[in-house]
């Protein structure tokens, strides 16, 4: 089966994920990355509209995964995304997350910490 990616990249939101306690006070931004593989199709030789996944829905599914329910690890919060994202887009073959955290709580001087999660249906 041909397929291609649609990649959602550095998507970014406020929320309270993390182990400690001031995490859940004070939030942070995360960023996310979805790589979506999904089956060749109209879209790429009829340029059809309705034979691909709309981009704005498939990132109001991440906002709502990563503003919704908080988590204590951003592993969790991945497997959420890429479990969401397959449940709202049946034609999704592999979804490839990434969470960044820029605002860890560890004794250190980095960018950020990131998490890579895949799924596939």
């Amino acid at each position: 089966m041909n397929i291609y990616t649609i990649t959602l990249k550095n998507c970014a939101f406020f929320a309270r994920h993390g182990a400690m306690a001031e995490e859940a006070v004070l939030g942070q931004r995360f960023f996310v990355d979805a790589e979506l593989d999904v089956p060749a199709n109209a879209a790429l030789t009829e340029d059809d509209l309705d034979a691909t996944m709309h981009y704005g829905h498939a990132f109001a599914v991440i906002e709502e995964v990563v503003t919704g329910t908080r988590r204590a690890l951003i592993e969790a919060l991945a497997q959420d995304v890429a479990l969401a994202l397959c449940a709202r887009f049946p034609m999704i073959r592999r979804a490839a997350i990434t969470v960044r955290k820029p605002s860890v709580p560890i004794p250190g001087i980095l960018d950020f910490v990131e998490v890579r999660v895949e799924h596939r249906p």
